[in-house]
């Protein structure tokens, strides 16, 4: 054996003729560093390359990576599609429900002290023709099937959000709701939709969601989908969740089964409605979840872009944490005659239920400390399931 290669090869023969035909490294010993030069020319960008560079894509012409960022496409307000304006006057739009709320009598007969100590106790305003809140569940009228739903996951009241927001959603008005993330908005908005999706004709094939819920995360979006599947299938309706990293394929198939609610983020959106995966004429009920935060992520394009493939008599909702003046002017341009809920400060803040606790270590302690705290987290889960 040569000393000089000492190291045997992946099939266990030694490694003395480093260069193959192509001029690469195929018996190249293990353990060889990545930015090592292997005697050809190396395919693609090198790690350590400047990434302000010509890229080239497969089959596509080169481009600028200052333009597009790193991975492509970094600015949102670059993402191309093809769709147009509806021109829905040329259309012969389909009736559709939306006003189905009826005033429970305890809350007709509660009188304007009590509705306005309620707000005041939880720091809400209101603006003018707001109806009165529903401080129990049986007040909204929701379907047997939703009441055993909220009775099985313990739920006792309304939270705020809710109690005001429900007979507004249900009224078929739109509306602006600004509060806190954990405040209960998912629920605000989800059990309206659906009572909304049972109020119309079945889904024909072909057909479009009923309701759609923009979101301007996965997370969130899969978040929201985890609250409101359990309700949605409660009542058979088929929901799904669009969002970008999960298989395209997946979501299409469920799309050609029909869907009643859509929850997605405006980058999958836009992708599916400019494949023609998707359209939007049955949509009926649209929610804007987290406005201020996807108009921060620069999806104002794309939010303009979905909305023109909506009908314009359907029913807006828009959430926000935040009420800036690009929100301001969002729901100024898509929503008509909104009542807008206020609870607490519309000005950006640490949610203060949320407790924040920072430790400063050494780095060999790190993984011992985090090892407990997981540990406590999953002690104090335990606790609260039981």
């Amino acid at each position: 054996m040569n000393n000089r290669y000492n190291t045997r090869g992946s099939r266990g023969r030694a490694c003395t003729n480093y260069q193959t035909p192509h001029g690469g490294s195929r018996d190249a010993p293990r353990g060889t560093p990545r930015d090592a030069p292997r005697g050809g020319q190396v395919r693609g960008t090198p790690r350590d390359a400047p990434r302000g560079g010509q890229g080239r894509g497969r089959g596509r012409e080169a481009y600028n990576r200052d333009e597009y960022g790193f991975r492509g496409m970094g600015n949102k307000e670059e993402i191309p599609h093809d769709l147009k304006e509806i021109n829905w006057a040329s259309y012969q739009l389909s009736s559709h429900v939306k006003v189905f709320y009826s005033e429970h009598p305890r809350v007709a007969s509660r009188p304007q002290t009590e509705v306005d100590e309620f707000r005041k106790a939880n720091e809400m305003t209101v603006s003018q023709g707001c109806p009165k809140p529903i401080l129990e569940f049986t007040e909204a009228g929701w379907d047997q099937n939703v009441m055993r739903v909220i009775k099985k996951n313990g739920f006792m009241k309304p939270t705020p959000i809710q109690a005001q927001g429900w007979p507004i959603a249900l009224s078929g008005g739109d509306m602006v709701g600004i509060a806190q993330t954990g405040s209960g908005k998912t629920l605000g908005f989800a059990l309206p939709g659906l009572h909304h999706i049972k109020a119309q004709a079945s889904l024909q094939r072909g057909d479009g969601p009923i309701a759609l819920c923009m979101c301007p995360t996965r997370e969130l979006a899969q978040q929201v989908m985890t609250v409101c599947e359990e309700f949605a299938n409660s009542m058979r309706f088929r929901s799904v969740c669009l969002y970008g990293g999960s298989s395209k394929s997946a979501q299409c198939r469920a799309l050609d089964e029909g869907v009643e609610f859509a929850i997605a983020t405006p980058g999958r959106l836009i992708d599916l409605l400019n494949t023609g995966k998707l359209n939007l004429r049955r949509c009926t009920y649209l929610v804007l979840d987290e406005a201020d935060r996807m108009l921060d992520m620069g999806f104002e394009p794309q939010i303009r872009a979905v909305i023109s493939q909506i009908r314009p008599d359907r029913q807006t909702l828009m959430w926000s944490a935040t009420w800036p003046v690009e929100v301001q002017t969002l729901a100024k341009d898509f929503l008509t005659n909104p009542i807008q809920i206020n609870i607490g400060s519309e000005r950006l803040s640490a949610n203060h239920k949320i407790k924040q606790v920072v430790e400063v270590t050494e780095d060999f302690e790190k993984f011992d400390k985090l090892k407990v705290l997981l540990q406590k987290i999953s002690a104090q889960v335990a606790t609260v399931r039981r």
